[in-house]
């Protein structure tokens, strides 16, 4: 009897959908339980609690796909219980545009805002073909040449539960750092997907920029590096298919250091672009 092919999530069917789905209690004020599949050690992964923010403003405003989102992050979300408040400062035919923050509770029961994001929504569909770009996409070898969490003797030091939840195959140019010699250099590529084989959309580009291990560790540097500021753009809807990520760093300097992300699709566009400052814990 032949063995049994899983049979890939559809978007809006898959675990990705279930997790960053949000209840809306009332005009603009949504209530969501962030799942702990999404962790990193113990802090909730940057790139989902966007995605999370994101589907919140597609539902508030009247325009359902990201264009650009710009997300400061004031303190560690948790899981557990989240409320997220949404106000549309401007809609007009082709933009729309809204802010959006997400609270949680400490324990004397006050609302702690964990982040806090401003977002211009738009349709994709709608945008013209012309492309002039001098952008190509990153190389780096076919995926069975590549490496995954899976791949290693033991799990990766700082690796968690959202790598449980994810198609992550790493360049080996990459990899210096799990082997106990980084590069020096501040690169981190790797093909992407959900570990379900839901294709990617627009809300989950917006977790894809933020899913790789930090190019930090490339750098020589060990431990959590907490995102400050995190600017994504969504360029067109992506083909089916995984995803090439590709992230550098140019400068680590007081501490902070810079992310550039380029997401690029099964036909070889370039679907979005992101930069985030992080910080660095050295010593």
């Amino acid at each position: 009897m032949p063995e049994a092919t899983a049979v890939p999530a559809a978007i809006g069917d898959s675990e990705f959908d279930r997790d960053t789905a949000v209840t809306r209690r009332g005009e603009g004020v949504y209530d969501i339980d962030l799942s702990s599949g999404w962790t990193i050690i113990s802090a909730v992964n940057g790139g989902y609690l966007l995605a999370v923010l994101g589907r919140a403003l597609a539902d508030a405003l009247p325009h359902a796909d990201p264009f650009t989102i710009s997300a400061h992050y004031l303190t560690a979300s948790e899981p557990g219980p989240a409320v997220i408040r949404t106000d549309a400062v401007r809609t007009g035919r082709t933009l729309s545009t809204g802010q959006a923050s997400l609270f949680q509770y400490d324990e004397d029961g006050r609302e702690v805002e964990r982040i806090r994001v401003l977002a211009s929504y738009g349709d994709l569909d709608s945008l013209p073909d012309d492309v002039r770009t001098t952008a190509t996409p990153p190389a780096f070898p076919p995926m069975e040449q590549c490496f995954g969490p899976q791949d290693g003797p033991t799990p990766v030091s700082g690796s968690s539960a959202i790598t449980e939840r994810l198609m992550l195959k790493l360049d080996p140019s990459t990899l210096g750092w799990a082997l106990g010699a980084p590069s020096g250099k501040g690169e981190m590529r790797a093909w992407f997907g959900l570990a379900d084989g839901r294709d990617a959309d627009p809300l989950s580009l917006l977790l894809a920029v933020d899913a790789l291990p930090p190019t930090a560790f490339e750098l020589g540097i060990s431990g959590w590096v907490p995102t400050v500021e995190l600017t994504v753009h969504v360029r067109c809807r992506p083909a089916p298919g995984p995803l090439r990520i590709s992230i550098t760093t140019r400068n680590l300097a007081g501490g902070f250091l810079e992310e550039d992300a380029e997401v690029w699709d099964s036909a070889d566009r370039l679907v979005a672009q992101s930069r985030q400052l992080a910080r660095v814990r050295l010593g």
